[in-house]
């Protein structure tokens, strides 16, 4: 799965969090988010995590 850098980037503004905010919420490193964030390509399961930290249904974090 493809996820939005642009999409997660505004979810964090919105919530006025950093990475190691998103970081502590999904239970990994900061530099662990950092990576999955740069790859874009994302299993499920971590899409799935990434948008469960933000809060949000994961359709709203993919790439359109």
């Amino acid at each position: 799965m493809k996820v939005s850098r642009e999409k997660i980037n505004l979810l964090l503004a919105r919530k006025q969090w950093t990475v190691r905010n998103l970081a502590e919420a999904y239970g990994v490193t900061r530099n662990r988010i950092n990576i999955l964030l740069n790859q874009r390509e994302v299993s499920t399961v971590s899409a799935g995590k990434l948008a469960a930290a933000l809060g949000v249904d994961v359709t709203e974090i993919l790439e359109d």
